[in-house]
């Protein structure tokens, strides 16, 4: 007979954990009042299992759920682990409803490196898959110039003034290997870069 062994690290990681649990609470406190913003994890079942908790999913319009209700200031909308732009956090808040952030530690880093980098002057460069959740929500935090890459090609093509510093984070779901890859890339090409290890 085969013998199967699962690892360690199997399962939901911190980030989402926290998150589904979050949603879990919220539910049981303000029954059919809950919303996420986009599914709060992709697994099927425990999205499945929330709807028939009576949890709703709404995106970005913020105007009705998932199965066309209204979303209303009595709502709570929770912001999945992966987190969101900053300009839909503000349209988040505008809405008047009780807010549960569960956006991941580390991504919240990420968020805040990538403000205060832009801030700085830098063009912020993201290692990552540009159409992620995670990553747009990363994106929508910089307020100046942002690049996004994935493979050696995107990081031979980069064409920013050498005058201006870059600033290099990463999806944190992203291969470790190729995030070093590329990284070593871009410092080849004699850019004035500043890598944080996200």
């Amino acid at each position: 007979m085969n013998k199967v062994t699962v690892a360690k690290s199997a399962g939901f990681c911190f980030g989402v954990k926290r998150a589904v649990n979050l949603v879990y609470e919220a539910a049981a406190e303000h029954p059919g009042k809950v919303c996420t913003m986009g599914p709060i994890i992709h697994n099927e079942q425990v999205v499945n299992d929330l709807a028939e908790k009576g949890v709703h999913v709404i995106d970005d319009d913020l105007i009705r759920t998932d199965t066309g209700e209204k979303i209303e200031r009595d709502n709570v909308i929770i912001i999945r682990s992966h987190g969101i732009p900053k300009n839909l956090m503000e349209k988040v808040r505008d809405t008047g409803c009780e807010i549960i952030d569960a956006t991941c530690p580390f991504v919240r880093k990420i968020h805040d490196i990538v403000r205060d980098k832009s801030r700085e002057g830098f063009h912020i460069v993201i290692i990552g898959n540009p159409h992620h959740p995670e990553v747009e929500g990363i994106r929508g935090w910089a307020e100046g110039e942002c690049t996004v890459i994935s493979c050696p090609e995107d990081a031979l093509k980069l064409d920013i003034s050498k005058d201006i510093p870059l600033c290099i984070v990463s999806q944190t779901t992203f291969n470790y290997q190729k995030f070093k890859e590329l990284v070593e890339i871009i410092e080849n090409m004699e850019y004035h870069v500043v890598v944080t290890n996200t």
